[in-house]
């Protein structure tokens, strides 16, 4: 009986391991980025409300241009905008994000990716939407309101229009649109959409103001890459 107990409890242990191993993967601690602040003329951000319990703050992450090229190196998860930047009606927002060293900061996969529907940004009454994609073949469509919501679940989904990186250390880059057209709002990732929304689950009450808004982008903690080409065009 006592042999059999000790076989239970090694299997048990055996497969908890592993959910523990997830676990502190995913609770991995914000860094703080030397050198930080926002270095570009007439650009905002803002960490989030997480990461300021934390003791960290917007200059614990960095935003700079180099060679035509937004850099972005984080420390604490943060948005950033300008509020220049604004769309309204049908539009598409378009960027390249490119992680030159996947995962050289982290020890799980970070998203980055493009925000729309920035109302009262840098605010407690703040709301956005955004696509982020992963360097593991993953993407998150997420937005602020009152509270954080999230119209793909918790930890987003699999497609196979993300690109993924063939391994740690090595280059990934994923271009991503989200568009606003009529009664939809699609993200599209590489070319393809990936994820569409009617306008009615997202501007209402607890998620955004409007579809009308600043535009920007967004990146998970503890991520290295850069932004090129932040276009806005209408049909």
């Amino acid at each position: 009986m006592r042999t059999a107990q000790r076989s239970m409890l090694a299997i048990a242990a055996v497969l908890l391991v592993p959910g523990l191993l997830l676990a502190q993967a995913n609770n991995e601690d914000s860094r703080k980025v030397s050198g930080g602040g926002i270095m570009i003329p007439g650009w905002m951000g803002k960490i989030d409300a997480k990461e300021v319990t934390a003791g960290l703050t917007l200059n614990d992450a960095k935003l700079s241009m180099e060679g035509g090229k937004m850099v972005v190196t984080t420390g604490p998860a943060v948005t950033y905008w300008n509020p220049a930047n604004r769309a309204t009606g049908d539009y598409t927002v378009k960027a390249t994000f490119h992680e030159p060293q996947y995962m050289n900061v982290n020890n799980h996969p970070h998203p980055y990716g493009l925000v729309i529907g920035g109302n009262d940004l840098g605010t407690a009454n703040e709301s956005y939407l955004y696509c982020a994609a992963y360097g593991n073949g993953n993407f998150i469509v997420r937005g602020f309101g009152p509270a954080p919501f999230q119209m793909n679940g918790p930890r987003g989904e699999a497609n196979p229009a993300v690109n993924k990186a063939a391994g740690k250390l090595q280059p990934v880059t994923q271009e991503i649109a989200m568009t606003v057209k009529g009664n939809t709002v699609t993200c599209a990732i590489n070319g393809t959409v990936v994820g569409t929304y009617a306008k009615a689950d997202l501007v209402t009450a607890g998620k955004l103001k409007s579809t009308d808004g600043v535009y920007g982008v967004r990146f998970g903690h503890n991520t290295d890459a850069t932004v090129a080409g932040l276009t806005l065009s209408k049909p």
